[in-house]
């Protein structure tokens, strides 16, 4: 009798993570997302754990999810999309224990295998920024280097951009990550009184040691510029 042949999967994918919290990452995945559904291709979006969540009948419902998986023209689970929901607005293994429960550390890495056998590409949105603990011990960096995607990097547009962006590639370089590029986001309104809006875009290109792919408008729903995503995503890698 003839053993069964391994399931083979070629899907990529890209990891998104931020400069900080509250920078737009998931505005930035999502329209990643709808570029990919009208490119045809099959998306699948998973963040591995949300804090924060708001309860709605019940149950504990991630904003972000929603909205990743809507982005992604609904495919999947949405249930699939977060496994892991806490409602204190701290890092996931402190919200988890502010209700007497433990983040599943195994169930952040396995997470994304339901996507990648369903999907061409995944798109996976850390929490907080490279640094921010996902774990007793554990970083959003090391759930990044077990994966092996490239990261794409969320930069606020204001005040601060710069010295957080380049902190951020030295930490994905102290990791061994490679990185896409960056996405500036407009998180401030246009008439906000900041004069760094005028200038950050210039001064990344000319500082940081990976590329400014696009800009993301304030309140807008898809980036400045067409990317090839695809080109830039990578298959998994199960590092250590």
């Amino acid at each position: 009798m003839k053993s069964p042949k391994k399931r083979s999967n070629s899907a990529i994918g890209l990891f998104i993570t931020g400069t900080d919290t509250g920078v737009g990452k998931t505005c930035v995945a999502a329209a990643i997302a709808r570029a990919l559904v009208q490119k045809g291709m099959k998306v699948g979006v998973y963040k591995p754990a949300a804090s924060g969540c708001k309860r709605v009948g019940g149950k504990l419902v991630s904003e972000d999810a929603l909205l990743l998986w809507e982005a992604a023209a609904r495919a999947g689970s949405l249930s699939r999309v977060c496994p892991q929901l806490f409602a204190a607005p701290l890092a996931p293994h402190l919200a988890a224990e502010a209700e007497g429960k433990q983040l599943d550390e195994k169930l952040l890495r396995t997470g994304i295998d339901y996507w990648l056998e369903q999907s061409e590409i995944v798109l996976v949105e850390g929490a907080g920024g490279l640094l921010s603990p996902l774990g007793q011990k554990k970083y959003v960096a090391d759930l990044a280097r077990v994966f092996g995607f490239p990261l794409i990097v969320v930069a606020p547009n204001r005040i601060g951009a710069i010295n957080q962006t380049l902190q951020t590639l030295l930490a994905a370089q102290a990791y061994d990550l490679e990185v896409a590029g960056i996405i500036l986001t407009d998180v401030l309104p246009r008439d906000a009184p900041d004069p760094s809006v005028q200038s950050n875009s210039a001064e990344l290109v000319r500082r940081a040691s990976a590329p400014l792919l696009a800009r993301l408008g304030h309140s807008a729903v898809e980036l400045d510029r067409m990317v090839d995503w695809p080109a830039l995503a990578r298959p998994l890698q199960r590092r250590r």
